[in-house]
C-alpha cells in the first residue's frame, strides 16, 4: 500500500472516529453552533474547588487516561497539537499556556471536560468524578507557572 492510500485511509478513519465521538457525546446542531465560541461555564461550577489532592498515584492514573483519551487531540505535552488537532475546529486547548491555565479555575477545567462541546466529547459518562479531578491536577502539570490558579 502506498503512502497516499494510507493517508486517505487515515483521513477516513479520523472522520469516522470524530463523527462517532460527536454523536456519542450527544452532538447536536446547537453544540456545533457553539464550537469556536467562548465556553460559558456556570458561576457555581467556576467556583467549585478540587476535592482531590494531587498525588504521584493520582497523577500517574490521570497520565494514563490522558494519553488514551486526550493526547490524540491535545498532544502528548498538552500543546493542543495532537495528531487529530489538524482535523478539528475549534482547535484543542493548549494546556501548556501558563496564562490560560492561571486564569482558569479547577472548577472550569472540570466542568468543561465533564460537559464537553463539539468536537470534544463529554467525559462525565466515561470517567468517574475522581478521575476527572485527577485529570485537572494532571493538566496543571503542563504549565507549571499556571499552577497558581484561582
Amino acid at each position: 500500500m502506498d503512502n497516499r492510500t494510507r493517508q486517505q485511509r487515515f483521513v477516513v478513519i479520523v472522520g469516522l472516529c470524530l463523527g462517532l465521538a460527536y454523536f456519542a457525546a450527544g452532538g447536536s446542531r446547537a453544540a456545533a453552533h457553539d464550537a469556536g465560541k467562548p465556553w460559558i461555564v456556570p458561576p457555581a461550577a467556576r467556583r467549585t474547588k478540587n476535592p482531590v489532592r494531587a498525588s504521584p498515584e493520582g497523577l500517574a492514573a490521570a497520565a494514563k487516561l490522558y494519553n488514551l483519551k486526550c493526547a490524540p487531540c491535545h498532544g502528548a505535552t498538552g500543546n493542543g497539537d495532537g495528531q487529530m488537532a489538524k482535523f478539528l475546529n475549534p482547535k484543542p486547548a493548549n494546556f501548556a499556556d501558563a496564562m490560560m491555565m492561571h486564569e482558569m479555575t479547577d472548577g472550569e477545567l472540570y466542568w468543561e471536560m465533564s460537559e464537553g462541546r463539539s468536537p470534544m466529547p463529554a467525559w462525565k459518562d466515561q470517567m468517574t468524578e475522581t478521575e476527572r479531578w485527577q485529570m485537572v491536577n494532571y493538566l496543571r502539570t503542563f504549565a507549571p507557572h499556571g499552577m497558581n490558579h484561582k
